[in-house]
């Protein structure tokens, strides 16, 4: 059993390092005015709250704990709401 929830553990720190990875960079690399432009807050909080997830999943702290959870709302936040929104403005539709 413990091997099973090891491998779940790493598991899940690996997709959520995986994500909030994925979230920063495309932060970085999203215009600042797009954010205003889908109502959300501005590039500067995203890339702080998405840095801070990237780093929280790189230094291993525990995916179930406050931080891990944390960090995988943020990215998951930013991954399914405002990079959709930010693709379809862009996008001119």
């Amino acid at each position: 059993m413990n091997l099973l929830t090891n491998t779940l553990m790493w598991a899940i720190d690996i997709a959520t390092l995986v994500g909030a990875a994925w979230a920063f960079i495309h932060c970085l690399r999203t215009r600042p005015d797009a954010y205003p432009a889908v109502g959300r807050q501005s590039k500067g909080l995203w890339l702080g709250l998405t840095g801070g997830a990237t780093l929280v999943a790189l230094a291993g702290f525990n995916p179930i704990g406050i931080l891990g959870i944390a960090a995988i709302v943020i990215a998951s936040v930013y991954l399914l709401d405002i990079r959709p929104r930010i693709a379809e403005i862009l996008s001119g539709r």
